[in-house]
């Protein structure tokens, strides 16, 4: 008999479940920092592999010893500081003021469709108006072509920065504004981030794998991956909590307290063979620790910590293993 209350299949913080609008996943909440600096990155995923460290996790029982963990390899290529964008405020929060542009390359701005502006009149602008401007983001571009998989076309992405005042902030954009930008110029050895990225996608699925209801028995009326009822008699209509056939993957999520373990260089984490369905690593890497949602090519977003966990340690990393990604072959004779 079947059980009379159970709870609800599938979370409701994740609705509704459709495709993302865009790979380029948006950032909505940024943290606050003192300090003058970029509060994220953006790199491509590569793909996994694991590294032995010495266990600094205070309360567990390995502490001290040596471990294996899994990490992920996420590509981090320079970004180019393309512009800055001034905010000012009104009832509904902040808004968009005014925008300016460095000059970039011909090529580039043909591929991100870049429209010019006049820098020194865009700057006049934001600064004669310097009282309403309550925050000051950089427009940057990803730069995929240096990369092992090669796609032509960049993303421009937004990223906050970190300062007291928006004057701190206006400042420290115009310093920055044209150059390249490192993940070490962001990130350190053991701090903790964000992941926000687009997960794979699953197409079309049915109830039992997209909400994990239970499987009929065999004689319910004819099927067994399905779900046993769509509601009760009353409220006369079927509730948008059913679990029910749909899209499945492919959404925007955002991992919360992701470590870095450390930034490598191109030579420290190359397997033999290079990396299944991405090839080589070309660039400064970052290695963090466990898994990240996406495929492998996948832009992923490094946010910094929005729920900080205290001073980041540099963990003591003793080998990262660059074996083949690729499996043990049989030799049949």
């Amino acid at each position: 008999m079947g059980k009379i209350r159970k709870p609800r299949c599938g979370s409701r913080a994740f609705r509704p479940r459709k495709r993302a609008g865009s790979q380029n996943a948006r950032i909505v909440s940024w943290p606050t920092l003192n300090e003058t600096k970029l509060l994220g990155f953006a790199g491509f995923k590569a793909g996994m592999t694991h590294l032995t460290m010495i266990d600094d996790y205070e309360g567990s029982p390995t502490k001290g010893h040596e471990i294996s963990v899994p990490v992920t390899v996420v590509e981090t290529p320079s970004l180019f500081v393309l512009g800055l964008r001034a905010y000012s405020s009104d009832v509904c929060g902040l808004m968009a003021f005014s925008d300016a542009y460095a000059n970039i390359d011909k090529k580039i701005a043909e591929r991100i469709n870049f429209k010019k502006n006049r820098f020194e009149d865009a700057m006049k602008k934001i600064e004669s108006n310097s009282d309403s401007i309550k925050d000051v983001r950089i427009l940057a571009i990803t730069a995929p072509d240096k990369t092992g998989f090669g796609r032509k076309k960049p993303d421009v992405i937004e990223i906050a920065v970190g300062g007291k005042n928006a004057k701190e902030k206006l400042e420290f954009c115009k310093g920055i504004l044209g150059k390249e930008v490192t993940p070490s110029d962001v990130f350190t050895d053991g701090e903790y981030v964000d992941a926000i990225s687009i997960t794979k996608g699953k197409g079309w699925q049915g109830a039992v794998k997209r909400f994990g209801v239970h499987l009929q028995r065999r004689k319910a009326t004819g099927r067994v991956r399905h779900v046993g009822t769509l509601g009760p008699w009353h409220p006369a209509r079927v509730m948008y909590t059913t679990p029910m056939a749909g899209q499945m993957g492919y959404h925007k999520r955002t991992e919360i307290n992701k470590r870095i373990l450390k930034i490598a260089g191109k030579d420290d984490v190359n397997p033999k063979g290079g990396f299944l369905n991405y090839g080589i690593v070309k660039n400064d890497c970052i290695l963090i620790k466990g898994s990240v949602g996406g495929p492998c090519k996948r832009m992923i977003k490094l946010r910094r910590s929005i729920r900080e966990k205290g001073k980041p340690v540099k963990p003591e990393i003793k080998y990262i293993s660059k074996e083949s990604k690729q499996g043990k072959s049989r030799c049949l004779g």
